[in-house]
C-alpha cells in the first residue's frame, strides 16, 4: 500500500492531506530517522514534528536522504510544524519558522500551526495573523492550530476573518470533544486527533476488543479506523518497523455502524476523559 491509498481530507483552502500520518512527539536521534526512512518506505507521506520536539533537523535529515534516493519527491510529503508560546507575537514568529524551516532543509511548510492557544500570553490572534503573512510570502502552504478551545477559535475567526485549516487537540475513544468537532464541522476545520491511542490505555477496553476480534484487527487498528471513519485525522507515533506497518494498514479497515457505536458508547464514561493538560491552563502565567 503506497501514500496514496491512505484517505485525504480536503482543508477550507482546497489543499488536501493524508489522514493518517506520523507523530514524533518525543522520538529523536537515529530512532527517528530509521522511523521515518522506514515510514516512506511502507507508504507514510504525511509527517508532524513541532519545536518542542527537538527533532527537526532529524526529520530534515531522513526526508533529504529519502529524497536523495529517489523514495519520495517533495510533492508527496505533507510535513507538519508548530511554533510554541515562547515564539508568539509579531518579530518572534519569523525567528521560529525560519529556524524550523532551516532545520527541515525545505522551501516551504505545508502547514504551521500554533502549538497552544496560551490565552495567558494574550497573543494568539497576533500570533496567526503573522503565520497568515508567511503563507502569504509561499512558505506556508496551510495554516492552522492546535489545542484551541471553541472560544479561542472563534475569536481568531471573527479578529482576522481566516479560518484555521486544522484544529490538532488531544482526541481518543471516550474522549472524542463531540462538542469542539461540531464547531470545527461548522466553520469547515479538520479535526486532528493527537494522542489518538490515549497512551495505550484504551487498547485493553473490551468495546474496543470486541470490535478488533470481529474484524480479525488489532485494538490499535480499531482505533485508528474508528477516528478516521469520523473524518478525524491521526498522527500515532511509533518507532517500531511492525507498529509502523499495523497503524499504516488501519487505512484500509472498514468498521460498521455497529461497531462506531460500540466505541461511541464509550465517550463521557469515567475514566475516559482528558489526559493531559487543558488548553484553557497551559502552559500558565509565564
Amino acid at each position: 500500500m503506497d501514500g496514496m491509498s491512505v484517505p485525504q481530507t480536503t482543508f477550507n483552502d482546497d489543499r488536501e492531506m493524508p489522514l493518517l500520518g506520523l507523530g514524533t512527539y518525543k522520538l529523536r536521534g537515529e530512532d527517528l530517522t530509521r522511523s521515518v526512512r522506514e515510514a516512506i518506505e511502507l507508504g507514510y507521506r504525511h509527517f508532524d514534528t513541532a519545536t518542542l520536539y527537538e527533532n527537526e533537523e532529524e526529520l530534515g535529515q531522513a526526508l533529504a536522504a529519502a529524497m536523495k534516493a529517489g523514495d519520495v519527491t517533495r510533492d508527496e510529503l505533507f510535513i507538519t510544524s508548530k511554533v510554541w508560546h515562547d515564539h508568539h507575537g509579531k518579530g518572534k514568529v519569523d525567528q521560529a519558522f525560519s529556524e524550523s524551516l532551516g532545520k527541515l532543509q525545505l522551501d516551504y511548510l505545508d502547514l504551521y500551526l500554533i502549538h497552544w492557544p496560551w490565552p495567558q500570553g494574550g497573543l494568539y490572534v497576533e500570533t496567526f495573523e503573522e503565520i497568515a503573512r508567511l503563507q502569504g510570502m509561499g512558505q506556508i502552504a496551510s495554516i492552522g492550530v492546535a489545542n484551541f478551545y471553541e472560544e479561542t477559535l472563534q475569536e481568531l475567526i471573527a479578529k482576522t476573518g481566516i479560518a484555521p485549516v486544522l484544529n490538532q487537540v488531544e482526541l481518543h475513544p471516550g474522549f472524542t470533544q463531540p462538542e469542539l468537532r461540531e464547531f470545527h464541522d461548522s466553520q469547515g476545520i479538520v479535526t486532528e486527533a493527537w494522542s489518538p491511542l490515549a497512551r495505550g490505555v484504551i487498547l485493553n477496553n473490551p468495546e474496543v476488543i470486541t470490535v478488533a476480534e470481529k474484524h480479525e484487527i488489532t485494538p490499535g487498528q480499531t482505533v485508528l479506523a474508528y477516528l478516521m471513519e469520523k473524518g478525524i485525522s491521526v498522527i500515532p507515533k511509533s518507532s517500531r518497523r511492525e507498529r509502523l506497518e499495523e497503524n499504516f494498514a488501519a487505512a484500509t479497515v472498514e468498521l460498521d455502524h455497529e461497531d462506531i457505536a460500540a466505541i461511541d458508547s464509550l465517550d463521557g464514561k469515567e475514566g475516559f476523559g482528558r489526559m493531559f493538560k487543558d488548553p484553557r491552563e497551559f502552559p500558565g502565567a509565564e
